[in-house]
C-alpha cells in the first residue's frame, strides 16, 4: 500500500501536465473522491471537466504506469 500515494501523486501530475487539467478541477473533483476507490479519472469525466478522449488517455496511462 506506500507505493499507493506515489501513484496517486503521479495520477494528479499526470492530469496537470500531459492533459493540461486546471488545478481547480482536479481539486473539485478529489473533494468528490474516495480514496479507496482509483475513481478519480471518472468523477472528473462525469463532472465534464474531462473529455471522453483524455478519459481514454488516463485508463492508457493507468494501465502502463
Amino acid at each position: 500500500m506506500a507505493a499507493e500515494p506515489s501513484n496517486h501523486a503521479q495520477l494528479i501530475n499526470f492530469l496537470r501536465d500531459e492533459l493540461s487539467v486546471p488545478p481547480p478541477a482536479i481539486a473539485f473533483a478529489l473533494r468528490h473522491y474516495d480514496p479507496s476507490s482509483n475513481l478519480l479519472p471518472m468523477i472528473l469525466w462525469q463532472y465534464g471537466l474531462i473529455t471522453l478522449e483524455q478519459l481514454d488517455q488516463i485508463f492508457d496511462w493507468m494501465e502502463s504506469a
